[in-house]
């Protein structure tokens, strides 16, 4: 059973890999992979977070505060806990004929830390901005697809990064909310 699931897995892959490619995927997904290299897209992102934090009050603090420490959490226990235990090799350092477009780069495969990082900071963001959902999922959904398409990560790295980001992402709002609820309440009783 093990065997079908990762021959599926190779077929997924060569299909992202090869067989949808065309010239402005070759140029938009290396962008997309990429963007914590690029200093426009960081200086886009510390805007948004500054508007957020001036704009947003105390929702916006909360949202910033929130992010941060889940994308510290995430990245942590995906890149030092969870890679180490499932040992996956990327498929640029095990299958012939992988179309790089990209640095295959040297950390393990499984699960893919763009997509945990991501969707956990979609999953945050939506939850005090619902009227952005669209946006960062599709947005987190691009990145972690654009792994696929430059070489560097099986679907299955994505799928189960994109569901462990999203469940630490809700993980930490359900924390908030439940600690601000009991806070609030107590001190409303007194």
């Amino acid at each position: 059973m093990i065997d079908f699931f990762y021959s599926l897995d190779v077929a997924l892959f060569f299909f992202i890999n090869h067989t949808i490619v065309n010239p402005f995927f070759d140029w938009l997904m290396p962008f997309i992979t990429d963007l914590n290299k690029s200093k426009p897209v960081l200086g886009l992102l510390l805007l948004w977070v500054l508007y957020v934090l001036w704009k947003g009050g105390k929702t916006g603090r909360v949202t910033i505060g929130i992010l941060i420490l889940t994308v510290v959490i995430s990245d942590q226990l995906n890149s030092s806990f969870l890679k180490e235990i499932f040992g996956r090799i990327r498929p640029c350092r095990t299958l012939e004929g992988v179309r790089m477009l990209v640095d295959c780069g040297g950390g393990l495969s499984f699960p893919s830390s763009h997509a945990v990082n991501n969707f956990a900071a979609a999953t945050v963001i939506t939850h005090f901005y619902k009227n952005q959902k669209w946006y960062w999922y599709i947005f987190a959904a691009l990145v972690a697809l654009s792994r696929t398409y430059v070489g560097v990560h099986y679907p299955s790295d994505i799928l189960a990064g994109g569901t462990i980001g999203f469940g630490i992402g809700y993980s930490m709002t359900y924390i908030w909310e439940t600690l601000n609820s009991k806070f609030t309440n107590k001190h409303s009783l007194q």
